[in-house]
């Protein structure tokens, strides 16, 4: 218990801090994975929806953690999994953290007992409604698609959450972000981290190495 009272700490701690974090989403290998965390991502996502493009499975992902620099984050993505394997999941990947990015009831989250992201994928500023029932303080806003649940390339309209009120709730800004527009997205939005996979790829789970430098760059100001 104390372990993991200290994990969570460090989690919190990690998104606490006022520097832009930076999420490369849907990891399907080592190189691109060891090329994003060296350029300097702060977290790596890994998609366990089987209907995804973007699949891996779990053991391949224990393989790529182990040969990741220190201190860079793992996170499992689930689609509408069920509790026994969003934990079995995530005990054989070894993932920091679970992202769950599907239609996942304040209920069924409150209850995981596993400190997770929560997915809300944007359609108006209704859409914003729901996050008072959800317990977690991690929020990722994604565009809406009747298509996919994530990696679809396009934007939601940020006039939708400018001004509203989070309670507080860390935000992590997704959906149609690359490198040309996610300066522009955290000037306007303030999210405390960004997250990209489509708008850093050649194709679905192969990332492309300068977009990646290029994005990670334009969120540190570095060109």
């Amino acid at each position: 218990m104390i372990l993991y009272k200290l994990y969570i700490l460090y989690i919190l701690t990690w998104m606490n801090n006022s520097m832009v974090r930076v999420k490369i989403c849907g990891i399907t290998n080592p190189d691109d994975a060891v090329f994003a965390a060296e350029a300097g991502a702060d977290a790596l996502g890994f998609v366990f929806y089987r209907n995804s493009r973007r699949f891996i499975e779990p053991e391949k992902v224990a393989d790529i953690i182990s040969i990741l620099p220190p201190f860079t984050k793992s996170v499992g993505v689930f689609v509408d999994a069920d509790i026994e394997q969003i934990r079995s999941y995530t005990d054989l990947s070894g993932v920091d953290i679970v992202q769950l990015h599907g239609n996942e009831t304040p209920d069924f989250c409150n209850g995981l007992g596993m400190n997770h992201i929560k997915a809300v994928r944007i359609v108006d500023r209704k859409s914003l409604q729901e996050l008072k029932y959800y317990k977690t303080n991690l929020i990722l806003l994604d565009n809406y698609s009747n298509e996919s649940f994530g990696g679809t390339g396009d934007s939601f309209n940020w006039d939708e959450v400018i001004g509203y009120n989070f309670d507080n709730k860390k935000i992590i800004l997704s959906g149609g972000l690359k490198p040309e527009n996610v300066k522009k997205a955290i000037n306007i939005l303030k999210p405390d981290a960004v997250d990209v996979s489509s708008g850093v790829e050649n194709s679905p789970g192969i990332k492309n190495h300068d977009k990646i430098k290029k994005f990670i760059q334009a969120v540190r100001n570095e060109n």
